[in-house]
């Protein structure tokens, strides 16, 4: 009798020409099982989208990542400490009171406020790459918008926010993968301690009262009047500010690769503006900016006709389950217009992403900015090359090439063909 192969390891995820095929293989290890244990990994890994949503949200399942800190690498410790006090990997009621705390700063409404400033940025960013008819679109625009907003909420002054950037990385390069060595683990561990340290002199200033209406503001105020654990809050701001730019980089940079790549699905947006919300939620599930969630079993349980063991690590693919067959007809198209079907780019359960309503309003300016402010929009003839990581999948450039403005001669301006303005985009896209 044959006995059917077991699954490659998701490790194999990690080396660049599996990159170039990430949900080719994702059919594979899904063809192979919806739930298998990846021996290399030391983990089981879900790949269907009924078990990734169910598991999600099973309580018997905890997010808590490093529950024994001393089992942890020497180096990467200081940061482990921090990460376990960050509500992404907090089970309830911690989590559910951090949460409280901070979602203030993120509903429908107080992100909305938002709109003017993020139309504005993503104005400036154009108009200065607009005489030369080259981009970078993730240097140029994916990388710098989401934190400019992310830190105009903090409060951060302009002139340390290349700094931070500069530290996010490591940071989420050791969140992404299981594979680095000491001097990355350390590197890591060093960045966050530089951002906790910059964001409690942030926090405690005196000389410069916070911004009205920023998270600053929110949270000086809330300490003030509480007692808050000073260093768990520093934790979660410090969440927010990795999480709330990182992930939405990699977000734009792919749903730009996306149109990019199906020219026709562009041209649709052109003419048809008002799928745009649509096209954000198709965009999200055809490449998820986040590819995977954490969890650990509480106590031996049935999962998927699976029997986990206490203490045991479950991988939930949020990138192979995007793509199932059996919750999306058809998944490797790319439909702005498919029915029903709910992602799972942005978690699901108690953990979904707390700042989805800001990335969706982001990412629907910036389609919007794309389609119409940048003519014959192409891209460059240049290798692509993903990050190394599981965790987050996104681009380390995506050089593009389009129109640029003709000089009027009579009145010496220069005037960019624009297709005309789409109406009303992005009103319907900040809601959750």
């Amino acid at each position: 009798m044959h006995t059917p192969a077991p699954p490659a390891s998701l490790l194999l995820a990690l080396r660049p020409r599996t990159q170039e095929r990430l949900y080719d293989f994702y059919d594979e290890l899904r063809s192979a099982a919806d739930l298998f244990w990846d021996r290399r990994l030391d983990a089981w890994v879900a790949t269907g989208h009924a078990v990734v949503s169910s598991a999600a949200g099973d309580p018997r399942l905890s997010s808590v990542r490093y529950p024994d800190i001393e089992a942890v690498s020497e180096e990467l410790r200081p940061l482990a400490r921090v990460l376990s006090r960050q509500m992404l990997y907090s089970d309830a009621p911690d989590h559910s009171r951090l949460r409280a705390l901070l979602s203030k700063a993120f509903t429908p409404r107080a992100v909305a406020v938002l709109r003017e400033k993020i139309s504005g940025a993503v104005e400036q960013i154009i108009t200065h790459a607009a005489p030369t008819g080259r981009m970078d679109i993730v240097a140029d625009l994916a990388r710098p918008l989401p934190l400019t907003i992310i830190c105009d909420l903090l409060g951060v002054p302009e002139q340390d926010r290349d700094t931070l950037s500069s530290w996010s990385g490591p940071i989420a390069a050791a969140i992404g993968s299981s594979r680095l060595d000491a001097d990355d683990n350390r590197a890591a561990s060093q960045s966050m301690t530089h951002t906790l340290a910059y964001l409690r002199a942030l926090l405690t200033r005196q000389d410069t009262p916070p911004p009205p209406h920023t998270l600053r503001a929110l949270l000086t105020a809330h300490t003030e009047n509480t007692d808050q654990d000073f260093d768990e809050l520093l934790a979660n701001c410090a969440l927010l500010l990795i999480a709330g730019h990182e992930t939405t980089t990699h977000f734009i940079g792919n749903a730009a690769l996306a149109l990019l790549r199906h020219p026709d699905a562009a041209d649709q947006l052109r003419s048809r503006p008002e799928l745009i919300p649509a096209a954000v939620e198709e965009l999200l599930r055809y490449d998820s900016p986040v590819q995977l969630m954490l969890r650990r079993a509480r106590h031996e349980l049935e999962l998927a006709g699976r029997t986990v063991a206490a203490g045991q690590v479950v991988l939930l693919l949020c990138g192979a389950a995007n793509r199932d067959p059996a919750a999306f007809p058809d998944p490797d198209v790319l439909d702005f217009q498919r029915p029903g079907g709910r992602h799972v780019a942005f978690g699901y359960g108690p953990h979904f992403c707390l700042g989805a309503a800001l990335a969706r309003l982001e990412g629907a300016i910036v389609l919007e900015a794309l389609l119409t402010r940048l003519p014959a929009l192409r891209l460059e003839e240049a290798p692509l090359q993903w990050q190394r990581s599981l965790n987050f999948r996104g681009l380390t450039r995506l050089d593009v090439a389009f129109t640029p403005p003709s000089v009027n001669h009579d009145s010496g301006t220069l005037t960019m063909a624009t297709h005309r303005r789409p109406a009303g985009l992005g009103h319907a896209s900040s809601s959750t």
